[in-house]
Parts: structure tokens; C-alpha cells; sequence
């Protein structure tokens, strides 16, 4: 342990050796402990926070909250895993859902959208572990053992998860549920088969799918929370409120990312569903095309990527991510350029990822370049 000071300056061999032996064994209980501890700790993730949303969910039909005890939960199980993912995200969710949690207990907040903040931004707390846990799996590739291990954590963090992405298949007739599940199968082959592009290749299924389940909840029509606000703010400023606080809770989980490649769209998004914007001034349909800027820059920013990696591993990767990105805006791209343009885009997206996995340049540039002009068409579209 840090601290212990060995003084063994005047003992004998012999002593040294013991001493040696009995520390290492300590050192194995010591380990094993933390490992039961930590299991104990995963297991029970779920646990709590469906404890804690069941209590929280209590507002909904006028019961009474009992915010203590739903903070002495966070605090207790939860926090330490948020403000992990706080220091190496750059983010600020532990002082969100702490105020939240404060601002619902002294009455300054609505009780729904305390839940709703509560909820959505923790969703985001294990989406990123999911992504942490991914990292931690290309660190310690070749020991099979741990990397099983950690693909394992972050089967428990999505489980978490699934219900909000069958909530999205059954609003848009989508499999996400079933693209995730092979994407984690996937990887777990890659393991097996020690290839490590295999295992990076699933991932980005797993985690741009997951983006996807998000940007459906959020801004795409006619489902998202953009749209529900609209409609709510129609009739029942309170509702509209609880919905825009829905809707910027999950937007969270997506706002980084896109604020990295397009940071105005991001922005934008961002404001229309800030608390502090007046429900009946959210434009779905503007935030619907922001949303479709946004993601289609990306695209084109994980092309470029693939063009400057070319050769390399990191290239299929990043194809595949210009591909996926693509699909989460798939329906708005269809309304824009029509399904046979549509269907046109998707062809050569996998082709040109099946070119990046082979190194064909000859195959792969001309394809680059209409993939790249078809989403600036979309962008210009999407204005």
C-alpha cells in the first residue's frame, strides 16, 4: 500500500524473504478484495438507480418525493461513478443532478422534471462508462481475460440502456436492439479471434447505435422530444416543460460529440431545449435540420479521417463510422434526396468501406468523393 514504509535494512536474508512472501499474499487478499467489492458495486448499479427513478417517479401521480433519500442513494452508490466520468469527459452531470435533486427537495423545481433530469443525464453516466469500458478493452488487448472482463461491464451498462432503445424501435419500427446485440457479438468473436479491427469495428456499432437511440429520442420526426415540446406547448405550458427538461436531459448525451465537429448546430440545439427557453419558441423542424447538418459534418469529418489514415487500421474504422452516421440520420436523408439517392448513398458507403479493409485507393477515391458530395447535398438541403 502507498504510505508503507519497509525498513529492512539490518534483517536477515531470511526474515526478507518472509516478509516478502507475507506481503505479497496480503497484497492477493488486498486484490481480491477491491475485485469482490467493485463486482458488488456493478451488480447493484442497476439496482439503485431503478430504486432511486422509482422514487423519484412518484411525482408523477402528486405522491411525496423523498428526495433524501433518493440523494443518500446517489451519493451513496452512484456519485463516485458520475464524477469519474466527469473528470474524463470534461463534464458537469454531478452537479446537475445534484441541484436537480436540492431544487426538487426545496420545491424550486418541478418534482417531474427533477425525475426527468435525474434519469436522462444518469443514462448518459452509463452510456459514457459503456464507452470507458471500451477504451479499457483496447489498453489491455492480448490479456483475454480482462478484456472479456470489461466487455462484460459494459454488456451490464447497456442493459441498463435497452429499454430506452426498444422504446425507440417500437416509436420508429427500427432494430436497434438487435444491431447492438450484434455489434456485442461481434467484438466478443474479435476476442476470440485476437483482432483487434474486428473488436474496434463492432464497438463503433454498439456506441454510434446507441448515439442513434438518442438522436430518435431527441430531434428526428416524429417521435422526438423537439416535436413533443411543440405540440405540448400548444395546450399545457407545465407538460411542455417536463418535455423540453426530457429532451435536454438525452440531448446531453449527444452534445459533445457534435459539438467537436459542428459546434453552431450544437449550439443551437442546445439553446432550444434550455430550460430557460420558452417552450412555444422550440422549432422542431429547425432543430430536426440542425440535427442533420450536425451529424452529416460528422460523416464528413470521419471520411477525411479515413482518406488521411488510408492504409492504415484506423481507416475501415473511420469508414465505418462516416457509414453509421449516415444511418442515424437515414430517414431525414431519404426525405431530402429521395430513397433511390438515398439507397445510392448506403451502396457506396459500404462500398467504400469494403475498399478501405482491402487498401483498393483505386476503388476508394472516386467513391470518397461522391459520398462527400452527396452529403454536402444534404447539408445544403437541410438549411
Amino acid at each position: 500500500m502507498a504510505g508503507t514504509v519497509l525498513t529492512a535494512c539490518n534483517t536477515s536474508e531470511k526474515q526478507a524473504s518472509e516478509g516478502a512472501e507475507e506481503k505479497k499474499q496480503e497484497q492477493t487478499v488486498n486484490k481480491e478484495e477491491t475485485k469482490k467489492e467493485s463486482e458488488i458495486k456493478e451488480v447493484n448499479y442497476a439496482q439503485v438507480f431503478q430504486e432511486a427513478i422509482t422514487e423519484l417517479e412518484k411525482a408523477k401521480e402528486g405522491k411525496e418525493v423523498d428526495y433524501d433519500k433518493v440523494t443518500d442513494l446517489y451519493k451513496n452508490n452512484l456519485q463516485s461513478l458520475v464524477q469519474d466520468r466527469d473528470a474524463e469527459f470534461e463534464d458537469k452531470l454531478d452537479q446537475h443532478i445534484t441541484t436537480a435533486l436540492q431544487a426538487g427537495k426545496e420545491g424550486t423545481m418541478d418534482k417531474v422534471v427533477v425525475k426527468q433530469i435525474f434519469d436522462k443525464l444518469m443514462q448518459k453516466v452509463f452510456y459514457t462508462t459503456m464507452k470507458h469500458d471500451f477504451t479499457e478493452v483496447d489498453e489491455k488487448w492480448g490479456n483475454k481475460e480482462d478484456v472479456t472482463k470489461e466487455i462484460e461491464e459494459a454488456k451490464g451498462y447497456y442493459a441498463i440502456l435497452q429499454s430506452t432503445v426498444e422504446k425507440r424501435d417500437t416509436a420508429y419500427g427500427t432494430n436497434m436492439v438487435d444491431v447492438i446485440a450484434g455489434g456485442f457479438a461481434e467484438m466478443e468473436k474479435a476476442v476470440e479471434a485476437d483482432d483487434q479491427v474486428g473488436f474496434s469495428l463492432g464497438k463503433q456499432v454498439v456506441d454510434k447505435t446507441i448515439m442513434k437511440t438518442f438522436y430518435l429520442a431527441t430531434g428526428a420526426v416524429p417521435n422526438g422530444y423537439a416535436t413533443k415540446v411543440a405540440e405540448a406547448a400548444k395546450k399545457d405550458k407545465e407538460e411542455a416543460k417536463v418535455e423540453q427538461a426530457e429532451g435536454w436531459a438525452f440531448y446531453q448525451s449527444l452534445f459533445g460529440y457534435l459539438n467537436g465537429h459542428a459546434a453552431e448546430e450544437a449550439a443551437f440545439i442546445q439553446q432550444q431545449f434550455d430550460l430557460q427557453t420558452d417552450s412555444t419558441k422550440l422549432d422542431p423542424a429547425e432543430v430536426n435540420k440542425a440535427f442533420v447538418r450536425g451529424f452529416s459534418k460528422i460523416a464528413l469529418d470521419e471520411y477525411k479521417e479515413s482518406e488521411e489514415t488510408w492504409g492504415e487500421d484506423k481507416s475501415p474504422i473511420t469508414a465505418l463510422e462516416g457509414a453509421l452516421f449516415i444511418d442515424i440520420i437515414g430517414e431525414d436523408i431519404k426525405g431530402l434526396i429521395g430513397e433511390a439517392e438515398y439507397s445510392k448513398l448506403t451502396e457506396k458507403a459500404q462500398q467504400y468501406l469494403e475498399a478501405a479493409k482491402a487498401k483498393d485507393k483505386k476503388a476508394g477515391e472516386p467513391l470518397l468523393k461522391e459520398l462527400q458530395a452527396t452529403l454536402q447535398t444534404v447539408i445544403e438541403k437541410a438549411k
